[in-house]
């Protein structure tokens, strides 16, 4: 069966996700991470792509993420059309190498930005990294440099990051600096090994 032994590492846009799947990966946790999955099977459909949203959207077979982005965040139709195309190659990709991770009978992580809002993976346990709203608000303008409405009309494409926090099997509030993250890291990652004996 797959995903027996798979964690979904997720949290909503800006919270540092990436951050923690790094310390995780540091401690010796395989990580699949499905936004470098979904990039590839992106550009792999990059003639599809073209024909369902226009012309000049790719270049060399790589597609234009950030024009795309601007045309599916504006229009939830054609984000949902964009979701029914790449969702289901997403999931063969990710579920292919979960297998081959449940074969090693250890916990790892599948990193899926959008667990909760897709319901496609079926993963018992979930870790959630968790900032209060307006600090997501100003991080991902800082990040991406988005103004007030751009960034918060990709947070509201989301659930809301306190309703994930309690859906969550595990917590991690990166509201502080690094060393307090580090810290929370390692106290979730004995937690994790504790319920995987």
């Amino acid at each position: 069966m797959a995903f027996k032994y798979a964690i979904a590492l997720t949290g909503s846009i800006a919270t540092g996700k990436s951050t923690v799947a790094k310390f995780f990966s540091l401690f010796g946790f395989t990580i699949i991470d499905a936004d470098s999955v979904s990039h590839v099977v992106l550009d792999e459909q990059h003639k599809e792509i073209e024909a369902m949203f226009g012309q000049g959207l790719s270049y060399d077979g790589k597609v234009d993420r950030k024009a795309l982005g601007a045309i599916v965040f504006a229009n939830k139709r054609k984000r949902k059309k964009l979701e029914a195309l790449l969702h289901p190659l997403i999931f063969d990709e990710i579920k292919k190498r979960a297998i081959e991770e449940d074969t090693f009978e250890k916990p790892y992580f599948v990193d899926i930005p959008l667990f909760f809002e897709n319901d496609r993976y079926p993963i018992a346990k979930s870790l959630v990294v968790y900032i209060p709203k307006e600090e997501q608000l100003k991080r991902l303008m800082q990040r991406d440099g988005y103004n007030e409405k751009e960034a918060m009309i990709r947070i509201k494409t989301q659930i809301d990051v306190e309703e994930k926090r309690k859906r969550a099997t595990y917590v991690i509030d990166n509201s502080g600096d690094l060393n307090q993250l580090k810290y929370a890291c390692q106290r979730v990652k004995e937690q994790i090994l504790g319920d995987f004996q």
